[in-house]
């Protein structure tokens, strides 16, 4: 089965998540990420269950988010660290998590590469 694309969003009361594209025609909401994620897997789940598909699970969702929705949720992670964890402008990063600039692809990539190499570098820790 392919991967389902959610499109997260940052609301009032917590996050909204869709499908992308037309193929999937469901979305769910959240008060907390956690809460999202089961929803997601629900919401598709009720979906494929009528349309008698197989059901999937957490290995099935690919959560997207924007940069600036990123920071918000990750408040431990903040732009200075990062922006010398990736050896990017600190200014720019900042930019970039306003919302006053929008990455481009590439850069979009660079810092999604950077983050998922620090995730792993800190999974692989311990203390002594």
């Amino acid at each position: 089965m392919k991967k389902i694309v959610f499109i997260v969003e940052k609301t009032k009361t917590g996050y909204s998540a869709y499908a992308k594209g037309d193929k999937y025609p469901f979305g769910t909401t959240g008060a907390t990420m956690k809460e999202l994620k089961a929803n997601m897997i629900e919401a598709a789940n009720t979906w494929f269950e009528h349309k008698g598909l197989a059901l999937v699970g957490p290995g099935d969702i690919v959560v997207k988010i924007d940069l600036s929705q990123f920071f918000e949720y990750y408040k431990a992670i903040d732009v200075t660290g990062l922006s010398d964890q990736l050896g990017m402008n600190r200014s720019l990063l900042a930019q970039y998590k306003s919302g006053v600039k929008k990455p481009s692809e590439k850069q979009t990539e660079k810092i999604l590469s950077g983050i998922k190499a620090l995730g792993r570098e800190l999974s692989s820790l311990e203390f002594a």
